[in-house]
This record gives structure tokens, sequence and C-alpha cells, in this order.
């Protein structure tokens, strides 16, 4: 059975789509471990099981990572049943290095005919 309220986190940040939003993450604990719980739109995302919440954040933001959000960032806001506010700080987590990736043939052409004209 979960501990329901345990803690609850605001995660903050930008789609796939490029898109900011803020939501908040739920963590349960079940049998001793954490799971972190992310719903936005018709996404949901759930942490594999880790062993403390900060773990649990972790995991989750690095599965929201591979799906392509960026620039995430998390507060605690809700302790059981006490509200924090902003009192906590925020835990920033860096972007994942992307390789580079050639551009595609259209975006290719537009830059080289933007240069063309611009003379630069």
């Amino acid at each position: 059975m979960a501990d329901e309220g345990l803690e609850k986190h605001l995660l903050a940040g930008m789609d796939e789509r490029r898109r900011g939003f803020t939501r908040t993450v739920e963590i349960e604990r079940r049998e001793g471990v954490f799971r972190a719980i992310f719903r936005y739109e018709a996404l949901v995302v759930e942490s594999a099981s880790a062993e403390n919440a900060a773990a649990a954040l972790a995991e989750m933001v690095k599965s929201l990572h591979e799906r392509g959000y960026m620039q995430l960032r998390t507060r605690l806001n809700f302790v059981g049943g006490a509200y924090l506010g902003s009192q906590e700080p925020w835990v920033e987590y860096p972007d994942p290095e992307r390789p580079f990736e050639p551009e595609g043939r259209l975006v290719g052409l537009m830059r080289r005919m933007w240069e063309m004209l611009t003379g630069r």
C-alpha cells in the first residue's frame, strides 16, 4: 500500500515540442522503494524503483530527456500534508549532450539561399 501524500514536487521545463510546462510529480513509496509518477497531457511516466525520492526523480528525468524534454528542474512542494510553497530550492537537471545531427536537405537549401541573399 502506498503512503499517500509522501512527497510532491513541481517539475518545470520544455516538452518535446519546445513548449514550457510546470506539472506535479508524485513520489510514492511501496514496500520500501520509491517511485516518481509524472502526468502530462496523455503521457504518464513512472520511474523504476529507487532507494530514495531523489533517485526516483533522477530516473524519471532521464526518461523524459530520452523523450526530448529539456531544461528540466524540480522543487519539493509538499511533504505529507505540509505545503512548502517556494521555500525549497530548485534542483536543475542538465540536458544530455546530443550528437551533431546533420541538417536536412530543405534546411540546408534554405540556409544556403539566405547566405546568398544576405552575403554572409
